[in-house]
């Protein structure tokens, strides 16, 4: 206990987090093992896993980085289709299931990890509104790609943006059918899987916040003249932030997609890029335990409302509204603040009457 207070805020906040992460974990491990929820519950159990990375991701871009990228679907869409041919690929090679899930994803990661790089060059220069439409832009590109991109693989992969026929494959399979997407996925996610993820996108976040690089980005967040002025190369720091965002999206991308039997295109458009951001504004700019939250909850709330029919939707809304007046009320922050406060000094005057006798046993 000593040691915990003797932390940093920062460090404290990180094993909080990583607290409540593995917690949450062990509790719907157990539940779903004891058969205490829905079958449709556990299906959501790898979505929300995927969800919080995603949501973890992108607030290094628009929280720590202080960007609007309005294109992270189009990163997971690389990375899942990425990753799915290349767990096809792969079947002959590696027949262990949890294995090729890994490779798949780390293929899926350095894919958009490109997509990334080759997005970021020119983007990173712009600022504001116009990298919003850019990335929103890079987004609909992408989907329309996948929506016109034929996959086929009889030994050695082919490419066509026309249509099966101009494949020219002997036998072989489709992995990647235009707008049908890919269909007879081997579904290799596991909710362990999605987990171990979570905490892989956590430690690599994390420890870029905290580290020397972390405090450059959010030295150009703050005040990107400033930055400038005192030798940080803003470019390069905000593309750091944006690549490796774009990274583990992928990656998250290859974990949701093979939790399908089949999975399209369309899934991954404007839409999806708009609910990524919810999750993080919803959490708090920053904030990335708020951002685990929000994803959890916001994913499993439709499912929950099901029962309700076509107004599910509407009390989804209500609640997103609901949510963001009451994040964004000035009394209520003061409120959290001063209480947060108040247990900040009972734990210092504990501390303080602890050390006081122990000098008096002395």
């Amino acid at each position: 206990m000593d040691r915990l207070k003797n932390l940093s805020k920062a460090s404290r906040d990180t094993l909080i987090t990583y607290a409540i992460v593995i917690v949450a974990f062990v509790i719907m491990q157990a539940l779903a093992s004891m058969h205490a929820i829905s079958s449709s519950m556990i299906g959501l159990l790898v979505p929300i896993t995927a969800y919080i990375c995603l949501s973890i991701s992108l607030n290094l871009v628009v929280g720590i980085s202080g960007e609007l990228s309005l294109g992270h679907a189009g990163f997971m869409s690389v990375g899942a289709f990425t990753g799915l041919v290349a767990a096809q690929v792969l079947a002959p090679a590696i027949t262990s299931g949890p294995v090729r899930l890994l490779v798949a994803m780390l293929i899926a990661g350095c894919f958009a990890a490109l997509a990334g790089v080759l997005v970021g060059i020119p983007v990173m220069r712009l600022q504001g509104d116009y990298l919003a439409i850019v990335t929103l832009a890079f987004g609909e590109i992408i989907k329309n790609l996948l929506n016109n991109l034929y996959v086929g693989y009889d030994g050695s992969l082919h490419f066509s943006m026309k249509d099966t026929a101009s494949l020219g494959m002997n036998g072989g399979k489709v992995l990647i059918n235009g707008p049908q997407g890919a269909v007879g996925i081997e579904k290799l996610s596991s909710f362990i899987a999605g987990f171990l993820l979570v905490l892989f996108t956590l430690f690599v976040v994390t420890n870029l916040v905290n580290s020397r690089s972390g405090r450059a980005i959010m030295a150009v967040r703050d005040n990107r003249i400033a930055a400038e002025s005192v030798g940080i190369d803003t470019t390069k720091y905000r593309l750091m932030a944006f690549v490796v965002a774009a990274a583990l999206a992928g990656m998250a991308g290859a974990l949701y997609a093979m939790n399908f039997s089949s999975i399209v295109p369309k899934k991954f458009d404007f839409n999806t890029s708009i609910l990524i951001l919810v999750f993080v504004v919803l959490g708090g700019m920053g904030n990335i335990r708020g951002g685990i939250i929000s994803a959890a909850l916001l994913t499993i709330l439709p499912e929950k409302l099901r029962f309700i029919g076509d107004f599910r939707m509407l009390i989804y809304a209500i609640v997103l509204i609901a949510v963001m007046l009451f994040s964004n009320n000035a009394q209520v922050r003061m409120a959290i603040d001063g209480l947060r406060g108040r247990l900040s000094r009972k734990d210092d005057d504990e501390a303080l009457g602890d050390a006081i006798e122990g000098g008096d046993a002395q």
